[in-house]
């Protein structure tokens, strides 16, 4: 499992996590789309804000690798701002290709592609 260095491990000041710190050894949590509905709490959206900032920050629009990205909050995302790249895509590997809809992603969560600030 790769372990994206110098990525963000949670929202400052919550139990957010961004990122896990070792492989689950009952087998990879697979990625699923998550529906968020419009009555989500404002801390989750703020959430899914920030996690959208970091992977916008760290990765771009090229492809990257799942590793050790947490499959719960990369789920709130996944099939709209981010998308499989690989093909046939494995939604149960941390190997897995995954890359930015940025045309989604910037509609969807305009602030993440403003200027860094602390979240």
């Amino acid at each position: 499992m790769l372990k994206h260095r110098g990525f963000p491990g949670r929202l400052s000041g919550t139990d957010f996590h961004f990122i896990i710190r070792r492989a689950n050894p009952k087998g990879v949590t697979p990625l699923k789309r998550l529906e968020r509905y419009r009555d989500r709490r404002p801390a989750d959206k703020r959430a899914d804000a920030a996690f959208m900032q970091a992977l916008w920050q760290h990765f771009g629009t090229e492809p990257f690798e799942r590793g050790n990205l947490d499959a719960g909050r990369l789920s709130w995302l996944f099939g709209r701002e981010v998308k499989p790249f690989d093909d046939p895509f494995d939604p149960a590997s941390y190997d897995s290709l995954l890359v930015i809809d940025e045309a989604v992603a910037r509609t969807s969560f305009p602030e993440s592609f403003e200027e860094p600030e602390e979240w």
